[in-house]
């Protein structure tokens, strides 16, 4: 599926690619859940998955609300560059290992609750205008919409389908 270009197009990448991804989540047996993958990968099971995608959301909202406020946000996070993502994003491995699945999942649909709210407060023209924003850089807000969530979600359904193969 191309990138949105559209509201409704991105509104509707979000909303179907969540709806797949809860979808397959429904396929898992309970052991199944709660197991660990058999392959190497940095995210170990579900619940790590799922929280990786909930503290990008964090990441995001953290971003807009700095930058829509006229300040400059540090992104990825502070003390890291895009450059570093690996590392970041093994933090947030770290950071969820006590959470359980369960809240886990409740995070995540709120914060995709969230995501989906601000996309319909913006028109097309602030979402997908290259520039509008001093904070996005050359980068639109759509672009990273777009990014925190289908393409997010995308990955996530293809790293679980492994999975679901592999059991």
């Amino acid at each position: 599926m191309p990138r949105p270009k559209k509201k409704s197009e991105l509104l509707n990448a979000s909303s179907e690619a969540f709806g797949q991804l809860t979808e397959l989540l429904e396929q898992f047996s309970a052991t199944q859940l709660k197991g660990t993958f058999p392959f190497s990968h940095r995210d170990r099971c579900i619940r790590d998955v799922l929280a990786h995608l909930h503290e990008w959301h964090l990441l995001f909202l953290d971003w807009y609300a700095i930058g829509m406020d006229g300040g400059k946000p540090a992104m990825p996070a502070e003390g890291y560059s895009w450059k570093t993502t690996p590392e970041l994003n093994e933090a947030i491995r770290q950071k969820v290992q006590r959470i359980s699945l369960k809240k886990v999942r409740s995070n995540l649909e709120q914060t995709h609750d969230q995501l989906q709210k601000l996309i319909l407060s913006h028109t097309n023209v602030e979402l997908f205008e290259k520039r509008r924003y001093a904070w996005t850089g050359s980068t639109s807000l759509g672009s990273y919409l777009t990014s925190a969530t289908s393409a997010h979600y995308n990955w996530a359904i293809k790293l679980l389908r492994k999975y679901q193969r592999a059991c």
